[in-house]
């Protein structure tokens, strides 16, 4: 039909139609002209954001049409358990299920492929991480000790590990403890044994007067709190034993079930392998080579291990990804192969399937060896996704093999989701296998076609090298960032130290270690692990020369929101294929420009460790940072992880003082007392000592130390509770390493002892400074307290746990939630 076009209308009219009524436009003279500027740039913003819109909506479209938002079920899971774990006091259950209920309900009325399909769905699998997570955390019910002491422990070894210098670690399920009796006595506890003795075997059972404590806390505010994993992991309690303990065979068949059973004796079948292992290759090699197929760490030596971790190769001794697939590759690889040669058997029957199968078995018997670690059951699990997939005619290595593995866990196990372990294994495989997947969209020809036989070995080894590069450098690049969040560390030629090594590990240590394995129990497995043993000599050699290159770069404690958000651009980067995916890239470039180039918060000035043993404060320096720390020797467990957080570039010893000594402390225990004498003069001892202190470092006598602050107040550390009326009368700020039923000094000194520290664990205190005007103290626990904190809340005379983390103080001293008051100073400086 012929179209008759309106003029002066906004419409058309075809011949036939109905009349239609046309709204013609106002009279020119009744309605504002928008300048034809405006009109442009209104009509072109318009536009552009129509056609980003319309864009957006295509590529998540193209996104939920190949089904890329399944990888992102992990990812909401494991959200929804950082949640549940993070939150200062996490919503009951009860309640969580029934907002679960709801969402779901609504989910099944929501249309499919909408916003709002999608957003219900993310916000279904946030609420079921949070179950989860709790689900885990009233099943482990760990109890865990609530202060150190010493008795009498007796227990079946259910785990032991050999250190370097002979030593033995034990895990022990506890039967009973004696003189004394613990009330709350954990489940499992985790000795050391330095002392000579028979060593207990699995299922033994084991006795000795041991000293046990509670798992660390943050050694730091913000640090990594030891008491979580030591709860998910089960162990209550870590100590010594004080001599040798005494080992007997156990008769308690009461407690040994079928599961009991398989567990001691797959235990003790490692421990013959790290022991066969050992006796055929003594020393680092040896150790080294325990750790790749047992997964037992401790016997190698503390230089080895720190060569390892600073060169970037420590992930080769964790079984981890890439011992679990190169084992599987091995053997699937091998298997083909033989199958390969029988002509008849070939064609009759699916050979890849069949080395798939006997892959499977072999991974599976090498993670039941190496003691299902954690890291071990995470790349178990994805190698058998991929078998599977094998086996089901299904793309082995994809994403979403990766997702289901991750499910898997996190349903299993969702605490995993707060370790490093963790989030740098999948992190590096996501990354690699998009990596992978963007190389094989797009194929680029870098060298020529070899065509003589020279040119193709040189091509061969180019294509092996830049292979190992490359995956090298999205492994690297992909952890970084976790790296630099737990350990504040990175490694500077891991780069360099992977390239020279990962072929060695590839061609020379695992399959000879793995043929070895086969061999053993024919008595043939020595030729084989010699030659994995001068393998691994070639490792240990790479990473002793490149670990002397330097020590890399050391970062100080990043914001909270750092890691969430990186880890959420890459998510975004990795998972997605459509345009879309570069918002993650974005947001890691943003994130890191506001990390690194936004003011950086003030560390404190005094730090005092959890136990009170340990008090270091920052000195005036113009090129350095330089601590002064009240400890000659002071304990590495703890000042190995101040000295990044804290950039500590010197540390001061302290200054003893000669021919100074405090009169011997009163026995408690049959109610001695210091006499009039000894009370006088150890007050003229503590007055000599804080005459004699500077401000540059620590001037101590055994058992007390002091330090003049810059604002003029005296700092002094004590371990004598007899004394600390004498020290509160002398000094502003006493820390007591002892306990005491004292809360404040009558002065109105600020008392920090081992009691309250128990409570809010390590300090961090600003404000000490020459122009400073108040103090401010940050705590490493503060809030409601978790199943895992429980412990230090807990009062054995009522047998009643407090609520929530608090820290003891007088009245005219606060933390840094409320208003900082200034620090009293007397009239002499002190």
């Amino acid at each position: 039909m012929a179209e008759v076009a309106e003029t002066q209308g906004e419409g058309r009219l075809r011949s036939g139609d109905l009349p239609v009524r046309l709204d013609l436009p106002r009279p020119l003279e009744k309605r504002a002209m928008p300048s034809l500027t405006t009109i442009g740039h209104g009509a072109g913003a318009r536009a552009v954001l129509h056609r980003i819109l319309s864009r957006v909506r295509q590529c998540v479209s193209d996104e939920s049409r190949h089904g890329h938002f399944f990888l992102f079920v992990p990812v909401w899971l494991g959200a929804g358990a950082a949640i549940w774990f993070s939150v200062g006091q996490p919503p009951p259950a009860l309640f969580l299920g029934l907002l679960l209920a709801c969402l779901l309900s609504a989910l099944l009325r929501a249309m499919r492929d909408t916003v709002a399909h999608v957003v219900l769905w993310s916000s279904c699998l946030i609420l079921l991480g949070m179950l989860m997570a709790d689900w885990e955390t009233r099943r482990m019910s760990t109890v865990i000790l609530d202060q150190p002491l010493v008795t009498t422990v007796t227990g079946l070894v259910e785990r032991r590990e050999q250190g370097v210098g002979g030593e033995w670690r034990y895990v022990l399920r506890v039967i009973q403890t004696a003189e004394p009796t613990i009330r709350r006595s954990p489940e499992r506890v985790s000795l050391l044994a330095r002392s000579r003795h028979a060593p207990a075997a699995i299922g033994d059972e084991l006795s000795g007067r041991a000293r046990l404590s509670p798992p660390s806390g943050p050694a730091l505010p913000g640090l990594n709190d030891f008491s979580f994993q030591s709860y998910f992991a089960g162990i209550g309690a870590v100590g010594f034993f004080l001599g040798p303990p005494a080992a007997k065979t156990s008769d308690s068949p009461q407690e040994q079930g079928l599961w009991a059973r398989f567990d001691e004796a797959l235990f003790s079948l490692r421990d013959r392998i790290s022991n066969r292992i050992r006796s055929v290759l003594p020393g680092d090699p040896g150790a080294f080579a325990a750790a790749i197929i047992t997964g037992e760490r401790r016997s190698m030596s503390e230089e080895a291990t720190e060569a390892l971790r600073v060169s970037g190769l420590a992930h080769i001794t964790a079984i981890s990804g890439l011992n679990m697939a190169l084992a599987a590759g091995i053997f699937f690889v091998g298997l083909r192969g033989l199958l390969s040669l029988m002509p008849t058997f070939n064609h009759r029957y699916p050979v890849k399937k069949i080395a798939a199968g006997g892959a499977l078995l072999a991974t599976t018997g090498y993670v039941l060896i190496s003691g299902y670690q954690v890291s071990a059951l995470r790349a178990y699990l994805m190698t058998a996704v991929m078998l599977g997939a094998v086996l089901f005619d299904r793309p082995a290595v994809s994403l979403h093999n990766l997702a289901l593995a991750a499910t898997a866990i996190l349903a299993v196990q969702p605490s995993a989701v707060m370790g490093p372990s963790f989030q740098m294994s999948f992190a590096a495989t996501a990354a690699l296998i998009a990596g992978y997947a963007g190389w094989r969209a797009r194929p680029r020809a870098i060298l020529p076609r070899a065509r003589s036989l020279a040119m193709r070995i040189a091509a061969g080894f180019a294509k092996f090298v830049g292979g190992t590069l490359a995956t090298s450098l999205i492994g690297g690049v992909s952890t970084a960032i976790f790296a630099i969040s737990h350990f504040h560390r990175l490694s500077t030629h891991g780069l360099e130290a992977n390239l020279a090594a990962m072929p060695l590990i590839s061609l020379v240590v695992m399959p000879f270690g793995f043929i070895a394995m086969l061999l053993m129990p024919y008595g043939l497995d020595a030729p084989f692990f010699w030659i994995m043993g001068q393998g691994l000599e070639m490792v240990l050699a790479v990473a002793h020369t490149v670990s002397g290159w330097g020590g890399g770069y050391v970062f100080p404690r990043l914001p909270a929101w750092f890691m969430s958000c990186t880890i959420a651009g890459m998510l975004l980067l990795t998972l997605l294929r459509t345009p879309i995916r570069h918002a993650g890239t974005a947001l890691i470039v943003v994130t890191l420009a506001a990390a690194f180039l936004a003011p950086r918060p003030a560390d404190g000035e005094l730090m005092i460790s959890e136990d009170a043993r340990l008090v270091a404060i920052r000195v005036a320096s113009d090129e350095t940072t330089t601590l002064a720390i009240n400890r000659s020797r002071p304990a590495a467990f703890i000042f190995d992880q101040w000295r990044p957080v804290l950039g500590i570039d010197e540390a001061m010893p302290p200054v003893m003082l000669p021919n100074t000594a405090l009169p011997p402390a009163p026995d408690r225990r049959i109610g001695q007392t210091l006499s009039e004498e000894q009370r006088k003069l150890a007050e003229t001892v503590l007055d000599s000592l804080l005459q004699a202190s500077g401000s540059d470092r620590f001037t101590c006598i055994k058992q007390a130390c002091a330090i003049r602050l810059e604002n003029g107040n005296s700092l002094l550390t004590l371990e004598r509770p007899d004394l600390l009326g004498a020290a509160c009368d002398r000094a502003n700020i006493v820390v007591l390493s002892a306990r005491t039923r004292l809360t404040a000094c009558r002065s109105g000194a600020l008392l920090i002892s081992e009691t309250n520290l128990r409570a809010t664990g390590s300090l961090e205190i600003s404000g000490l400074g020459a122009e400073s005007q108040a103090m401010t103290v940050r705590s490493a626990l503060d809030g409601p307290s978790k199943p895992w904190t429980a412990h230090r809340l807990y009062d054995w005379r009522s047998g009643s746990f407090a609520t929530a983390h608090e820290f003891a103080r007088p009245p005219d001293v606060v933390d840094q939630s409320r208003t900082p008051v200034q620090m009293p100073i007397s009239d002499n400086g002190e």
